[in-house]
């Protein structure tokens, strides 16, 4: 039996295109719910219209802070996580600065993390940090992923969102073995076919985030249908 069977390993539906737009939202929330994705994560200006158009659905509500590059100053990040908050997301992933890691400031690194997710939390809301700070060798995602568990997050993600999917499936192996079971996995990418997502599965994500198609939602939904579940990892992201 594969990995894609795990019940744990759910689909995300991203909505984070920089010209998303708001003619865009409702199928995109609609494809989710059908599909019983974890979440759909969507541009910030976007969140409180997600919030409305969802409804009573127990779908986690995502944006993205500090997106694409990371590069922006602690405070900055912070207001924007505090906002996306406020409007309804409950679910944030945020691009640590690559800026900082390639630099080897970790303490700027992990202040930046820590801030993002305290809030998170204060706010009952989950958080993940995008790793992504290309170009950056395995060891420096290795260490971006135990600074990230040190301040609490509840994943670590592997990209933006843009990456092929093969190099988000190798990220994904790296990540899963750079930090311990608390911590989920999240493979972002530009997933188009099922073989990619069951790779990724394999490779250790739990979370599989992407702009889902709706013929490949449905051909993750049956794969899963046709497998028994396993039980999943503990975790406040699930």
């Amino acid at each position: 039996m594969t990995a894609i069977g795990r019940r744990a390993a759910r689909l995300e539906h991203r909505l984070t295109r920089p010209n998303a737009s708001m003619g865009e939202l409702d199928a995109a929330v609609a494809l989710a719910i059908e599909h019983d994705c974890a979440a759909v994560t969507v541009n910030p200006w976007l969140v409180k219209a997600a919030k409305r158009v969802m409804g009573r659905s127990r779908m986690r509500l995502g944006t993205v802070v500090g997106y694409p590059t990371g590069s922006q100053i602690l405070a900055v990040k912070a207001f924007e996580a505090s906002k996306a908050l406020e409007q309804g997301a409950n679910q944030i992933d945020f691009v640590l600065n690559g800026g900082a890691l390639l630099s080897g400031d970790d303490e700027i690194v992990y202040n930046d993390m820590l801030a993002v997710v305290d809030m998170a939390h204060s706010a009952l809301a989950v958080a993940g940090v995008i790793v992504e700070a290309e170009p950056v060798s395995d060891e420096l995602l290795r260490k971006a992923c135990r600074l990230a568990e040190r301040a609490g997050a509840d994943y670590v993600v592997t990209s933006a969102g843009e990456v092929t999917a093969r190099r988000s499936i190798h990220q994904a192996a790296v990540l899963r073995d750079s930090v311990g079971p608390r911590v989920q996995v999240k493979a972002a990418g530009r997933f188009r076919r099922l073989a990619d997502v069951r790779a990724a599965v394999a490779a250790g994500a739990t979370r599989i985030s992407a702009e889902l198609t709706p013929e490949l939602a449905q051909a993750v939904a049956a794969a899963m249908d046709d497998a028994p579940p396993a039980r999943a990892v503990a975790s406040r992201a699930s």
